[in-house]
């Protein structure tokens, strides 16, 4: 992980509660992998927004170009490692 997803890793703890956070990908293209209850009964943009709004600066500075983001509930993640053999 580089030191700008380690950056990104830390603000998105500090402003949302997340159970776990995945960062990959390279230079200004990321993946997020965002855990959490505060995603419970949230539709898919509403979970995205989520995301996207402390990561803003980052999009205004051009240090992140593009983005995926998939979010869970801890049910969800339970559910998704069984079924991709995580």
């Amino acid at each position: 992980m580089n030191t700008q997803h380690t950056k990104i890793k830390k603000l998105l703890k500090k402003k949302l509660s997340l159970k776990k956070i995945i960062i990959k990908g390279f230079e200004k293209n990321i993946e997020i992998i965002a855990i959490g209850e505060i995603f419970l009964n949230l539709k898919t943009v509403q979970r995205e927004k989520i995301i996207y709004f402390p990561l803003m600066k980052y999009f205004q500075n051009n240090d992140i170009h593009s983005i995926c983001i998939q979010t869970y509930t801890l049910q969800e993640w339970k559910k998704y490692k069984k079924n991709h053999y995580l």
